[in-house]
């Protein structure tokens, strides 16, 4: 639910007309920057806000009785189909390349696809690059066995620009000076995973991964091919949180972080299309 934040930025850059060529997801960011090339400003804090509280959405229930903590059918079927719609057709129309970043199950490494809309799979990509580790069941698309993205690829700056996006915007949601430690669930991952090795071992080097990514992505801007936005401090918020002010606080955390920085991204976007 740190990515309330990324949608408070997001919806900013909207309000303000601003588009790319393409955009990476990854977990949160797959699920709620959809948003972004849909054109649904508000979107995303508006549903989460709405059914945070709800037994249908998320929670100890649904993992007891499905296998996935965020209820499959409710959030990717009730929500998006009929409570508060997506809007595929323009999602589908809108010329922004969109990615999401899954972990191959099988192979312990980052699966990045480009997501074309409702003949792709409905929102399994989406759903598959999202679905934590431990509490959410496996994904299976096309013969591959899928979990989130975040496993293998948290920060995937490195990989867009293998893509050909050489100039990027990366939206992170920890502050500066952060580093992730090794998860201390990795007992009961070996355990519950012991049939997937090489899924074991990206988890065991996932914290490895992900501060080399930081450092990467610290490298870039220090260069002046990214620019980045995150939060001053750490978020208020737990992974999976029930209090709607918390998460309407942290939206309105990156709304008023992209308004302090819009000058600066202008700029950076300006020096862009000058290149």
């Amino acid at each position: 639910m740190r990515g309330l934040f990324t949608a408070g930025v997001l919806d900013v850059l909207m309000e303000n007309k601003i588009t790319f060529d393409g955009v990476i997801g990854v977990s949160a960011g797959a699920a709620f920057g959809c948003n972004f090339k849909s054109g649904q400003i508000g979107r995303t804090v508006r549903y989460n806000v709405r059914f945070c509280r709800d037994k249908r959405y998320c929670g100890l229930g649904s993992l007891l009785k499905t296998g996935d903590i965020f209820n499959t059918d409710f959030c990717y079927g009730e929500v998006p189909l009929k409570l508060d719609p997506f809007d595929f057709e323009v999602f589908e129309k809108d010329p922004t390349d969109f990615y999401v970043v899954c972990t191959d199950v099988e192979t312990g490494e980052a699966l990045c696809h480009r997501y074309t809309g409702r003949d792709d799979h409905g929102f399994d990509w989406i759903r598959a690059s999202a679905s934590m580790p431990l509490v959410s069941r496996m994904v299976e698309i096309e013969g591959r066995k899928l979990l989130d993205g975040g496993i293998a690829d948290s920060i995937p700056a490195a990989c867009f620009e293998s893509l050909g996006y050489t100039r990027n915007v990366v939206i992170l949601t920890q502050p500066e000076g952060y580093r992730k430690k090794k998860n201390h669930a990795l007992p009961l991952i070996r355990r519950k995973y012991r049939a997937y090795p090489r899924l074991v071992e990206a988890m065991e080097r996932r914290h490895l991964v992900y501060n080399k990514e930081l450092d990467y992505v610290a490298q870039a801007r220090a260069e002046g091919r990214m620019f980045v936005i995150q939060p001053e401090a750490p978020l208020d918020v737990h992974r999976i949180e029930k209090n709607p002010e918390k998460l309407r606080a942290v939206y309105e955390e990156g709304r008023k972080t992209a308004i302090r920085q819009r000058e600066a991204l202008l700029a950076f976007l300006a020096q862009q299309a000058g290149e």
